[in-house]
């Protein structure tokens, strides 16, 4: 969760103690999800979280002419890659409100000219652009107008595949040359306490190969001292010459160390998969989703991660292609991956059923016993803030496409996105879209209950 949601709160009145939370046992199952990432390239810039110092947070340049040749990974994209950025700017001294610039460069090292498409693109900051603001629990939001944070407002826009108008609809790189995809303030000055984050998703298509930087810069100034935007030969030279962000974030847990805690770590480098696309069905035979019991449940676990398998021995996290080696071994949350899962619901009785499909947040737990154990009330940590969308075939036969913005505690069983009633021998299909959300904490499942008749 977002150290900058964890600030303001603190900086917020406190409010009455709370009623102690009891544990809920529901002895269900827990499924693997069908399926897999693809193989899309995501440059994955979230280490350091909190920015204190000007440097580079993540390149992917060549090494050579470059004074410090450990901060570039030497990885190039070509064709579809993806760019997420979530960063936080906090003065380094209470008297130092200097605005910090976030940058990312992309740089054309071959013969020919490259051109990027950029497909979908938001920035959003959290002051003033996305504050996080007390919600229900769910919202619609089919207007695409409720956020809570610069991470719930950012995938609220590319779930939609929207382009923000201050992105191009392409980036034209001519032979050695390079080009500022972001050059955006994360402002500090008039802010109480100042403190101030900015989110950042990017879909892109280049039809030759790139290297792509995540850069931060104190804000230059003009002649009569005025606080200036960094211009492309600054970042270049910052770029050339400049070390890593310092300081740096708690170094990972390795994979292998079984003893303790874990401490999965921020990520900076490419994480492979931007996607994961399923029909969920009873098996690999089949092409139903057979509808559970009156009474009972079943749940597929999402972004399960080590440690948080839910029971279900799978774990989701994207591998890292390239990473510093101070940063997460892969990209626990799967921050930015888009879930898109299809149910087949069938209905094998005489009689018809009525089925709600939710999202929730149980405990998180890597073996399961007797099954998934909720809080109730929920515990007073969000674990979960942003938009999902649902589609599905009303009784009349028509396509009915909602958006909830959902807020979601430690523990919370949730509302159900969609109630349906499905007739004897009848299948009824349900997708449900997201991208996982920077602000929330895994695992969440998605579960289909058969409500008592």
């Amino acid at each position: 969760m977002f150290l900058l949601s964890l600030l303001f709160a603190q900086a917020t009145p406190p409010s009455l103690p709370e009623p102690t939370p009891q544990e809920i046992l529901k002895p269900q199952e827990v499924r693997p999800l069908s399926g897999q990432l693809n193989s899309v390239p995501v440059f994955n810039s979230n280490s350091p979280e909190v920015v204190l110092s000007e440097g580079i947070l993540l390149s992917t340049f060549d090494k050579t002419k470059k004074t410090n040749s450990d901060a570039h990974l030497n990885f190039p994209f070509q064709g579809r890659f993806d760019i997420f950025a979530h960063h936080i700017a906090k003065p380094p001294t209470p008297e130092d409100l200097r605005t910090l610039y976030l940058g990312i460069i992309l740089h054309n090292p071959t013969k020919e000219t490259v051109t990027v498409d950029i497909l979908a693109a938001a920035s959003y900051l959290s002051q003033p652009d996305a504050p996080f603001i007390k919600l229900p629990d769910q919202v619609p939001n089919n207007a695409g107008n409720v956020y809570a944070g610069p991470g719930s407002r950012v995938m609220n826009d590319i779930l939609r595949g929207e382009r923000q108008e201050n992105f191009p609809d392409e980036l034209v790189i001519p032979p050695g040359e390079s080009r500022m995809l972001v050059n955006l303030p994360i402002p500090v000055k008039t802010l109480i306490p100042p403190l101030n984050g900015r989110s950042t998703y990017v879909r892109l298509d280049s039809n030759g190969e790139v290297y792509a930087a995540s850069l931060a810069m104190f804000a230059p100034v003009d002649a009569t001292g005025e606080e200036r935007k960094p211009r492309l030969a600054e970042w270049e030279e910052l770029l050339a010459t400049g070390e890593l962000v310092t300081p740096r974030d708690r170094a990972p847990t390795p994979p292998n160390n079984t003893t303790g805690g874990i401490i999965y770590g921020r990520v900076a480098g490419v994480s492979q998969g931007s996607l994961w696309e399923a029909t969920l069905t009873d098996n690999n035979r089949s092409e139903k989703l057979t509808i559970p019991a009156s009474g009972e449940a079943f749940s597929y676990g999402i972004s399960t991660l080590a440690g948080g398998r839910l029971g279900t021995n799978q774990i989701q996290t994207a591998p890292m292609l390239v990473r510093y080696p101070d940063t997460a071994y892969s990209a626990h949350g799967n921050y930015g991956v888009q879930y898109s899962l299809t149910l087949p619901l069938s209905n094998p009785t005489e009689v018809s059923k009525t089925v709600a499909v939710s999202l929730q947040t149980p405990i998180k737990q890597d073996i399961l016993t007797q099954g998934l154990r909720f809080l109730e009330p929920p515990a007073s940590q969000v674990f979960f803030r942003g938009t999902v969308k649902i589609s599905y075939d009303d009784e009349q036969g028509q396509l009915i496409d909602n958006y909830f913005h959902l807020v979601q505690q430690r523990g919370q069983q949730a509302k159900p996105l969609a109630t349906l009633t499905i007739p004897p021998q009848e299948t009824r299909k349900v997708k449900v879209d997201f991208l996982y959300p920077p602000d929330a904490t895994p695992p969440q499942v998605l579960t289909v209950e058969t409500l008592s008749e």
